[in-house]
């Protein structure tokens, strides 16, 4: 009898029992996606800080579409957690239910620049719509479709964003609805799509955990969610994922798009040697050399800074470049460079911070980026931490502050541009030349847009 009075135990006491968090993803840019070094994107970093929060194993799935996400989301022995940008909805919240928010969206109407641009709800009518099945997008839809009953629209279960967005610069349909965030991510791939209007306020994003009555790992998940928005954790990782997005804008991000194409080809062996040789990734290498000069070997800048990494004259002698417009010796002596930088940071800051640190240092000087560190100390803040230091990067070119430091006046805003610049330009090199492959295995020129290409982790793959 008394065997009849144990009580089964909850979710939460599961998955410390077994050490697993079972997770459920998209594979896309905004969510879970994979590059060189394993495992990534917004979702999978949050979720990642939860496992080990738990001091569990995190092991993820992805679903094929959003459906079965929902549907999958606390089958036996199936996933206990969905972490997908999920948006709340009354329909949603009959299936299952959401944690605290953690980020704010706003859901956009995308059209193709060159058309008419709707303006309101009542000219979505007699256009070609099509939207993710299951979506809240679709959800939006059905309630527009009650008062405005012209309005036709296809749900696919056969897409992601980057599917829709890519059929709506190539004109095979004629409008989508994608958040906010997921939008500024690929705006890059897609020079002629545009934001028509936004349908709606913003939304927040939350996990999703099964129906029912235990709420042993929502509370957990409240917890955690409530504890890393006040101890800065959620802003590094909206700053690193989102934080550089609207740097490009639409006409940055074409001439991008076609630089990659036309331009890099010519030095990419170049910056693939030269950063081998200093342990560098190549790709932050190629976007540093963007950044200086748009992969243009012969530029000189009014200062004097010359080549296709524009070193000054000091810096050249110091790494052995004899010739500045010589782009081997340019991107070479770019290489030294940076990784000499690199090296003579403080121990104490660490990745991915040390590499934002570097390159702010390349731009302003290793005597300014000290200082902003000091100011930063004084204020309360974290000297190894480039979210907050980048906060006092621009007090450099204020006399009240400058005056104050040891090394004085510096144009303090350059660097966080310039560094906000070359992440970007870095995000969109690691997600089009097959992150999957390492180093030389990568055929030169072969690019792909994640999400499309899609990447599943194979079975029985080491979780990090």
């Amino acid at each position: 009898m008394l065997g009849a009075c144990v009580e089964k135990p909850s979710t939460l006491e599961r998955v410390k029992e077994d050490g697993v968090l079972r997770v459920i993803t998209r594979n896309s840019p905004a969510t879970y996606f994979q590059d060189r070094n394993g495992e990534t994107g917004f979702e999978y970093e949050l979720v990642k800080r939860f496992a080990d929060d738990l001091g569990v194993e995190l092991k993820i799935e992805t679903a094929d579409n959003l459906d079965d996400l929902f549907n999958q989301l606390g089958q036996p022995k199936g996933p206990v957690l969905a972490a997908a940008g999920l948006v709340s909805s009354e329909q949603r919240k009959q299936q299952v239910r959401f944690s605290h928010p953690y980020l704010q969206v706003t859901p956009q109407v995308i059209y193709r620049n060159g058309r008419s641009r709707p303006t309101s709800a009542k000219n979505l009518e007699g256009k070609h719509i099509m939207v993710l099945k299951g979506s809240s997008h679709a959800e939006q839809l059905a309630q527009l479709k009650l008062k405005y009953p012209a309005i036709e629209y296809e749900e696919s279960d056969a897409v992601e964003v980057v599917d829709l967005l890519r059929m709506v610069d190539e004109g095979q349909i004629d409008l989508t609805l994608v958040d906010s965030n997921e939008l500024a991510m690929n705006q890059v791939y897609f020079p002629k799509v545009r934001v028509a209007f936004d349908l709606g306020d913003a939304r927040g994003q939350s996990w999703a955990v099964a129906a029912g009555e235990d709420n042993s790992l929502l509370n957990e998940i409240n917890s955690f969610l409530d504890k890393v928005d006040k101890n800065g954790t959620l802003q590094r990782l909206k700053d690193r994922y989102y934080g550089h997005v609207d740097v490009l804008g639409y006409v940055g991000a074409y001439t991008f798009a076609q630089h990659l194409q036309q331009r890099l080809p010519k030095y990419e062996k170049q910056f693939r040697a030269s950063a081998k040789l200093e342990k560098l990734d190549w790709r932050l290498l190629a976007a540093v050399g963007y950044q200086e000069s748009m992969w243009q070997a012969e530029v000189t800048s009014k200062t004097g800074v010359r080549g296709l990494m524009m070193l000054t004259q000091n810096t050249a002698q110091a790494m052995g470049v004899s010739n500045r417009l010589d782009p081997k010796q340019s991107i070479s002596g770019g290489a030294k460079y940076l990784a000499y930088i690199m090296e003579q940071l403080d121990d104490n800051i660490e990745e991915p911070d040390r590499t934002w640190f570097a390159l702010a240092a390349y731009n302003v000087g290793g005597g300014h980026l000290d200082d902003a560190r000091k100011l930063a100390g004084k204020e309360g803040l974290n000297p190894n931490k480039w979210l907050d230091v980048k906060k006092m990067l621009p007090r450099l070119s204020q006399k009240q502050w400058y005056s104050k430091t040891r090394y004085g006046y510096a144009r303090g805003g350059e660097p966080v541009h310039f560094v906000a610049n070359i992440r970007r330009y870095y995000d969109i090199l690691t997600w089009v030349t097959q992150p999957q492959l390492e180093g030389d295995q990568v055929a030169e020129g072969e690019l792909h847009v994640p999400g499309v290409n899609k990447t599943k982790p194979p079975e029985n793959s080491p979780q990090l």
